[in-house]
């Protein structure tokens, strides 16, 4: 396609990306850098130009930081933004040129070979690319040239300046390579290029002579375009608006079905559903969908909007529906039998009813926790987040029912023969004894400072079997379980 074309990269360096990124929705007066947990201490992770003209600078301890600018105020990086932010911008580069990829964490590379002329020429693509980039907020230096390497070096060490003027660590080298480079005497590019090649390679590898190469066009370095995520909604435009809840959800089973087809093809499930309807007044209202499992059936799906369509107000009509899958989890084909126990989706979908109503993260189940203490044998999480686990492996039979302990009047090592609990004078049958736990020495819990327990398991008259336990180390008697 470019044929006889000469190569055109443009590279975007955003060197305080982060700290334009926060202060782009809050504005600050004053020094600002985000901290980062880097080597057990917390350092300056970006900071902004008030920060640097302190004297600040990146990687810098933050106790240091304060002591140099007691007013600078900080905040917690967010890599996870950060790098979303990124994509952000390299889908808003696209506007430019098709090819479009990451530049490490900061920066982005766009091949504009044929595109330049569409904009007025070179200049005026550059130009333009930093007006709009100023008006947003964000730091940018620009770099060119007819490589990639070439385009991060300007764009790094020098806008405009010569390939040959610039220092060696804008080849993308490592600090180490570049130290060592300076103590022989080669300090830029050219004096690089200048030198011998074998007794570079010997010492310090092809990787150097490679970076070389690519910086002059030597050998080829790709830019290939990042691909956009799919994106997985769709929209109905309705010539006459509709307002009856039969006709909604008509109309939301054809979006299902489209979706679900989108989804089947990137072997995928939606685990939040978004049902937008917007009305012929401009208001739109949102039905949301949050399922236990990831799915792509639409006919299990759809009944679960049922409840969410049936509390809204169409007002003068509906012109205009569009679902999302707002959460997409990975969802592969299953080999599927032509005999089966049971339909493990039925439980699912219960599931998923119960939680449109109540909230997901209310619908819990117990799971197995490596622990002998019996408080800690267990935890608790959302049924729609977990999954289900095999049973508890315990060497000595656990209580159905547990609770706090609660203390008996009795005394000595072994178990009383009459005692008073929960208001019931009770007499002591056969019992099996004594089981020994330990506290766990590396956690702390109040419950367990008394120390060690000696559990009992026996039966009761008039009737019940209880837990009991007897602490040899503060003496006391207490009940904690019940056998069904």
């Amino acid at each position: 396609m470019f044929d006889g074309m000469q190569r055109r990269v443009v590279s975007l360096w955003f060197p305080r990306l982060a700290s334009d990124r926060v202060l782009r929705a809050r504005q600050v007066d004053g020094p600002f850098a985000l901290t980062l947990a880097q080597n057990n201490a917390n350092r300056i992770y970006c900071l902004n130009s008030a920060a640097e003209a302190r004297g600040l600078y990146r990687g810098m301890t933050l106790s240091d930081a304060r002591a140099f600018c007691p007013d600078l105020l900080t905040r917690s990086a967010d890599l996870a933004e950060d790098a979303r932010f990124l994509g952000s911008l390299r889908r808003w580069a696209t506007r430019w040129c098709p090819w479009v990829g990451f530049e490490g964490h900061d920066g982005l590379v766009l091949n504009i070979t044929g595109s330049a002329h569409l904009f007025g020429g070179e200049e005026a693509m550059l130009a333009a690319m930093r007006a709009r980039l100023a008006r947003a907020g964000l730091a940018v230096q620009i770099g060119q040239g007819e490589t990639r390497g070439a385009a991060w070096a300007r764009a790094h060490f020098g806008e405009g300046a010569a390939l040959e003027d610039l220092p060696v660590a804008a080849l993308r080298l490592g600090g180490e390579t570049v130290t060592a480079l300076q103590r022989m005497g080669l300090r830029t590019v050219g004096q690089l290029a200048n030198s011998p090649r074998a007794p570079l390679a010997r010492r310090f590898g092809a990787k150097l002579l490679l970076r070389l190469d690519q910086a002059f066009g030597q050998q080829p370095e790709q830019t290939s375009p990042e691909a956009d995520p799919p994106h997985f909604g769709v929209r109905m435009t309705l010539p006459e608006p509709i307002g009856l809840e039969a006709d909604v959800m008509a109309g939301a089973r054809r979006l299902l079905e489209r979706l679900c087809d989108k989804l089947r093809d990137q072997q995928s499930g939606a685990r939040v559903l978004c049902l937008t309807l917007r009305r012929v007044d401009g208001d739109a209202q949102d039905v949301e969908l949050r399922l236990a499992r990831p799915l792509r059936d639409p006919a299990r799906i759809l009944p679960l909007f049922q409840r969410g369509v049936s509390e809204l107000d169409a007002g003068f009509g509906i012109d205009q529906l569009r679902l999302e899958a707002v959460q997409v989890e990975p969802l592969p084909p299953e080999q599927v039998a032509h005999i089966r126990d049971h339909d493990p989706g039925r439980l699912d979908d219960l599931i998923s009813r119960i939680g449109t109503r109540i909230g997901l993260e209310n619908v819990q189940r117990f799971l197995p926790a490596d622990s002998h203490i019996p408080e800690r044998s267990f935890i608790i999480a959302p049924v729609a987040y977990s999954k289900p686990e095999k049973g508890w492996v315990r060497l000595r039979p656990r209580p159905i029912i547990l609770f706090p302990p609660e203390p008996i009047a009795a005394s000595g090592p072994r178990p009383p023969e009459r005692f008073r609990w929960r208001r019931m004078t009770l007499t002591t049958g056969r019992v099996t004894g004594p089981e020994r736990i330990t506290p766990e020495w590396w956690l702390v819990d109040d419950a367990w400072q008394s120390g060690l327990r000696d559990y009992w398991r026996g039966g009761t008259r008039p009737g019940g079997r209880l837990w009991v336990f007897y602490t040899p180390q503060n003496p006391g008697w207490f009940v904690q379980g019940e056998f069904a």
